[in-house]
C-alpha cells in the first residue's frame, strides 16, 4: 500500500510512474487526497474538542472546590455538548480513514525507475542468458510423456481423487520431488537463510498483508465457513511472521526460507501451454523472503537473483533472466526478475523463479517498522523469491537429461536421490 505521505508529496511523480503500467491513476490520487484533507480537518478538530474537554474537567473540579455550583453545572452541561460532537467526529474521521484504506489498496505498487513501460509478456527485458539448449535425440519426448513412460507423476488419478491440476507423484517421481526440496533448503541454508515451518492456511489479515487481498481473491482457495485463504505461496505467511513489529533498531536483515505446497485456482488457464506440470492448483515450492533497511534493498535483491542462478547451475539448466515490465509486473511489487528455463522438448521457455522487492508497500499494509537512530519508527523493506518452484524445474529436469533409454539425474542430486538416473 502506498503511504499517504509520499502520495501528497509525490503526487505528479507517481501518477507518471503507474503508467507504467498502463493505468491512470489520476482520479483515485486525487480522491485520496481529498479525503485525506477531510479527514485530518476532522482530525484536528476532532483533536481540539479533545484538548478543550481536558481543560474543562480541571475547571469543574475547581468551579466544586471553590463551592461555585452553578458555573460548574454550566461547565457540565457544555461538556456533554463537546463529548457528543468528539463522538459524531470520531465516528467521521474513522468512516474516512476507512475509506482512504479501501482506495489506496486500489492501487499498485509504484515501478521501481529501472522498470520500463510495457503492456505484458513480449515487452519485458531480457537481461542475461546462461548456457546453451540440450541437445536431445529425435525421439525426445515432453515431460507429461516421460511422466506416462516411466511411471514418475499420475496426472489422471490426481483427476480421480481431486480434480485436474492436482497429480500424483509415484516412485522415483516422488523421491526426485523431494530430494530437490531438500536441495533448495540446504542450498538456502547455506545462504544464511533460517527455515520456518508455517501454516498452508491464513486469515484474511495476513492475506491483505502481502497484497494477495483485495486484488487476488478470485485466484484463491478460500474456506467461507473459517473465513481462511489456501497460501499461493510461502511468502504470504513468512512475511506475516513479522506483521505488526517494530524491530528494536537498524542493525537488521532478515532472511527466511520455507518449502510448502501452494494452492492456486488459475482460474481460465486451460490449453496445450498448461499441459501436464506447466500449470497446476497444487505445487510444491521452496520460498526466500528477506525484510531489509531500505538503504540495503538493491544489494538483497541483487543477492536474491544471484542465489536463484547458483541453483539453476547447479542444476545444469539453460536459463534465462527477465526484468518484467510495468504492465506485467506483479500488483505488489516494485520490480521483478524472471527466471525461465528452456525445455528443449517442448521448444519453449518455462518460469520457474520470480525475484522481486516490494520497498514500503507490503511493509506499510503489515505496518512493519523498525527503529530508526533518531528514536523514530520508519517502514521496513520486504522482498521474496521463488527458490525455486518444483513443477517446471521437475519438467524441465526430466526434458533436458532425458536419453533414449531413461533419465539422467543431475549429479548434486545425486546424495539426495540415492540413484542416478531412472530407467
Amino acid at each position: 500500500m502506498l503511504e499517504m505521505t509520499k502520495i501528497r508529496a509525490e503526487r505528479d511523480e507517481i501518477i507518471t510512474a503507474l503508467r507504467k503500467r498502463n493505468i491512470d491513476v489520476t482520479e483515485i490520487i486525487d480522491a485520496i487526497i481529498a479525503k485525506d484533507q477531510q479527514w485530518r480537518s476532522a482530525k484536528t478538530s476532532m483533536e481540539s474538542i479533545a484538548s478543550e474537554l481536558n481543560k474543562m474537567a480541571k475547571e469543574i473540579g475547581e468551579f466544586f472546590k471553590s463551592g461555585k455550583t452553578a458555573e460548574a453545572e454550566a461547565a457540565k452541561t457544555k461538556t456533554a455538548d463537546l463529548k457528543q460532537e468528539e463522538s459524531q467526529l470520531k465516528g467521521q474521521v474513522d468512516a474516512l480513514e476507512n475509506e482512504i484504506t479501501q482506495l489506496l489498496y486500489q492501487i499498485p505498487n509504484v515501478p521501481n525507475a529501472l522498470v520500463v513501460a510495457g503492456k505484458n509478456e513480449e515487452d519485458n527485458e531480457t537481461v542475461e542468458v546462461v548456457g546453451e539448449p540440450a541437445v536431445l535425440h529425435k525421439n525426445a519426448l515432453p515431460h507429461w510423456e516421460l511422466t506416462k513412460k516411466f511411471d514418475l507423476i499420475d496426472f489422471e488419478l490426481g483427476v480421480k481423487i481431486t480434480g485436474a491440476g492436482f497429480p500424483v507423484y509415484k516412485g522415483k517421481g516422488a523421491k526426485l520431488q523431494r530430494a530437490l526440496i531438500q536441495f533448495f533448503l540446504d542450498e538456502a541454508e547455506k545462504a544464511g537463510y533460517e527455515e520456518f515451518i508455517v501454516p498452508h492456511v491464513v486469515n484474511e489479515a495476513s492475506a491483505y498483508g502481502t497484497g494477495q487481498l483485495p486484488d487476488k481473491e478470485g485466484q484463491m482457495y478460500h474456506m467461507p465457513v473459517d473465513d481462511l485463504y489456501m497460501i499461493p505461496t510461502a511468502e504470504v505467511p513468512l512475511t506475516n511472521i513479522y506483521r505488526d513489529v517494530v524491530l528494536p533498531d537498524e542493525n537488521f536483515s532478515i532472511k527466511m526460507t520455507g518449502y510448502t505446497p501452494c494452492f492456486r485456482r488459475e482460474a481460465g488457464s486451460y490449453g496445450a501451454h498448461v499441459r501436464g506440470l506447466n500449470r497446476l492448483h497444487q505445487f510444491d515450492k521452496v520460498e526466500i523472503v528477506r525484510i531489509e533497511h531500505p538503504k540495503n534493498t538493491d544489494r538483497a535483491l541483487t543477492e536474491m537473483v544471484n542465489h536463484v542462478k547458483g541453483l539453476l547451475e547447479k542444476l545444469g539448466l539453460h536459463y534465462r533472466i527477465l526484468r518484467l515490465c510495468g504492465g506485467d509486473t506483479g500488483f505488489a511489487s516494485a520490480m521483478t526478475y524472471d527466471f525461465e528455463v528452456f525445455s528443449a522438448a517442448q521448444e519453449k521457455w518455462l518460469e520457474v523463479s520470480s525475484c522481486s522487492r516490494f520497498d514500503t508497500f507490503q511493509a506499510n499494509r503489515l505496518k512493519l517498522r523498525f527503529k530508526g537512530s533518531d528514536k523514530k519508527n520508519y517502514l521496513a523493506h520486504t522482498l521474496n523469491g521463488s527458490a525455486l518452484a518444483l513443477p517446471r524445474i521437475m519438467a524441465s529436469i526430466m526434458e533436458n537429461y532425458q536419453t533414449l533409454d531413461g533419465i539422467e539425474i543431475p549429479e548434486v542430486l545425486h546424495k539426495y536421490t540415492g540413484f542416478t538416473r531412472i530407467d
